[in-house]
């Protein structure tokens, strides 16, 4: 699959799923998972996006090191999307409010634990690479990405 169709692929998986894990590793080489709720931004082709507290530890081990690794897959586990990329914590209002729009009303779970709406931060994914993996029929692509952000 070329990059165009690997992303639709990824956005498909996205949006029938809504959920993915985030994986990161910390300042001691120790790597870390969590459930998430990423999403694309239109206009915005070859990122991810996230949001999350500062005071949340994921915030501080993407700004030590941003390699990331995101896994999203259908409920049936037909159709699973792996991401690759680096992670960057951004803090201005327009990407937050840019983010937000596109998570839509799928954050309430975050709100429970991050009640303060003025606590907040973007994670911005550059993707590097997608690995689109069908388990029923065997089939594996992959798109490696360079050049496209900015």
């Amino acid at each position: 699959m070329d990059t165009r169709a690997m992303l639709d692929s990824m956005e498909r998986v996205l949006e029938k799923s809504g959920i993915g894990i985030l994986a990161t590793v910390d300042a001691d080489d120790r790597p870390h998972v969590r459930w998430m709720t990423p999403a694309v931004v239109r206009g915005r082709d070859g990122f991810l996006f996230a949001v999350t507290s500062p005071e949340f530890k994921k915030a501080a081990e993407a700004s030590g090191n941003p390699a990331v690794e995101w896994q999203i897959q259908t409920k049936s586990l037909d159709e699973i999307v792996t991401v690759r990329g680096q992670m960057s914590v951004v803090d201005n209002a327009a990407a937050k409010a840019e983010v937000l729009e596109a998570i839509g009303g799928k954050l309430g779970t975050f709100w429970k634990i991050n009640p303060d709406e003025s606590s907040l931060v973007v994670l911005e994914t550059a993707i590097e690479e997608i690995i689109y993996f069908k388990p029923t029929s065997g089939d594996r692509s992959s798109a490696q990405f360079g050049g496209i952000h900015g």
